[in-house]
Parts: C-alpha cells; structure tokens; sequence
C-alpha cells in the first residue's frame, strides 16, 4: 500500500479541533498565570501550559500535509473578537457534549427532563454562536484552507504569548 500524500480529511478536522481549542485553552491559562499566587497551582500552570504547548507545536508540524483546497481568501480580522466567540464556541460545545454524556447515566426522569432541555438550549446557543462567527469569516467552516490557516495564526498567537 502507498503512503498517503496528504492527511483524510476526518483527521484533519479532528486535528484543526484539537489545536483551535488547545490554542483556547493555552491563552487562557497564560492570561490567567499573572494571578495565580499558590506556588503548587503555579507549577501546574506552568506544567499545563508547557505540555499545551508541546502539543500544539507537535501537531502544527502536520498542517503541511492537510488536504488543500484552491482559493484566495484575505481576511483582516479584530485579534481578541474571534477569540472571545471562539471560547463561547467551545464553552458550549464542550457543554453539549457533556450533558448528552449526562442523559446517559440519568435514571431519575424528572432530572432526565430538565438535562434534555438544558442541552436543547446548549444546541440552540451553539447554533447562534457558530452562525454569527460562520457570518464574520471567524469560522470558515467551508474553507479548509483558511479554517487551518486561522489554527495556525490562533496557535502562534497563544505559543508566543508571554506569562
């Protein structure tokens, strides 16, 4: 079998998910850092945002290899805009996937009920915060190429911002 020329398309998805909200996550503990004063937390701090970093260093290396569509996009974005839905993005992405994990192990229905709903609203917030990033070129979720572009420029951002 020959080795691929490119990366699946599935895992670069995976992959842009995986350094979008690491990026996220980095510039949060960073900001964050200044104000940790309990020694032990700021080892963890430090831990977290050197192994955060490792991690997103590592899997830029595979960018080269995403899947490449042809197109010619300029895109002059606000720096703190973008990061702040995108973090809204997360905060409710993250909050669907863990209240349909939640469903799950509910026996109660009246507590089943009240989670179903909680997660309807999650899927409904999701939705307006993804479609008023999608509106503003935040998330070019049709363009492959300018969706790991912004990775790339939201990852350097985080790796080289100082704590």
């Amino acid at each position: 079998m020959n080795s691929p020329q490119h990366l699946a398309w599935h895992e670069t998805l995976d992959m842009h998910e995986l350094v979008a909200f690491q990026s996220i996550g980095l510039l949060k503990l960073k900001k964050a850092f200044p104000e940790i004063t309990d020694p032990a937390l700021k080892q963890l701090y430090t831990q977290a945002i050197k192994g955060i970093s490792d991690n997103i260093r590592e899997l830029l290396q595979f960018y080269p290899l995403a899947p490449r569509q042809e197109q010619d996009d300029e895109n002059n974005r606000n720096h703190n805009i973008p990061f702040y839905a995108g973090d809204l993005l997360a905060l409710f992405k993250t909050g669907v996937r863990n209240y349909a994990i939640a469903i799950t192990e509910t026996a109660t229905p009246a507590l089943r009920n009240v989670l179903k709903e909680h997660l309807n609203r999650g899927i409904d917030m999701h939705a307006k915060v993804f479609n008023y990033m999608y509106e503003r070129s935040y998330y070019p979720s049709y363009n492959l190429d300018q969706l790991l572009q912004n990775d790339v420029e939201l990852a350097n951002k985080a790796l080289n911002k100082t704590f």
